[in-house]
């Protein structure tokens, strides 16, 4: 592995981790409506999975998934009926009030953990595009060093999203938007729950 490889690994990341998608969209709702230790939480559970998908990829996850196609149609049918399950919470409280209790933060991680052990865009990345990035043969020292890069990334860019978008302008800007924007977000995870489950290729 070569410094090229990573650096080349690291801009596809982080466009793969700005574009719109589950996970984006859990962790502004998230951080907006609870703050940012419960926005950085989710981060963290979102970051811990996507860095495990890179794991299982470099150790062969795109092997592992043509031998047992089952495997994969269990994780995103998994993966679609819980994005189904937060868009049709977010459906039904739209219009309700945030209350004073922010989202725990251990609920919170393993929301973030959940969403991308099932988001497609998560196993293709690491399906796809990694074992594409890097040559074969790579030692175990370089693995978990990608593997560790891959995490660190993602906490950093949660932990500053969260940040940001925790102030207090930016609460009290999705509180008066917040049955629209939650409506939005909620019809966003519904069509990528049912782009899942009618899905029927592998990766």
């Amino acid at each position: 592995m070569t410094q090229e490889h990573l650096m080349a690994f690291n801009l596809v990341l982080m466009a793969a981790i700005a574009s719109p998608g589950a996970a984006l969209l859990v962790a502004v709702r998230t951080t907006v409506a609870s703050g940012r230790a419960a926005g950085m939480a989710t981060g963290a559970g979102l970051a811990l999975m996507a860095s495990g998908w890179t794991l299982a990829a470099l150790l062969g996850l795109d092997a592992v998934f043509a031998l047992f196609p089952w495997l994969y149609g269990a994780l995103k049918t998994g993966g679609a009926l819980y994005l189904l399950y937060l868009a049709l919470r977010l459906w039904r409280g739209a219009r309700s009030p945030l209350g004073e209790a922010p989202t725990p933060r251990g609920r919170a991680f393993l929301r973030g953990l959940l969403v991308n052990l099932g988001n497609p865009k998560s196993m293709l990345f690491a399906a796809a595009v990694i074992v594409v990035v890097f040559p074969r043969g790579l030692g175990a020292g370089e693995i978990a060093f990608i593997t560790a890069n891959h995490l660190v990334l993602e906490l950093a860019f949660y932990t500053l999203f969260a940040t940001a978008l925790s102030s207090a302008p930016a609460r009290a800007r999705y509180l008066r938007a917040k049955p629209f924007i939650d409506r939005i977000a909620a019809l966003l995870l519904a069509g990528l729950g049912l782009k899942l489950l009618l899905q029927r290729t592998l990766p």
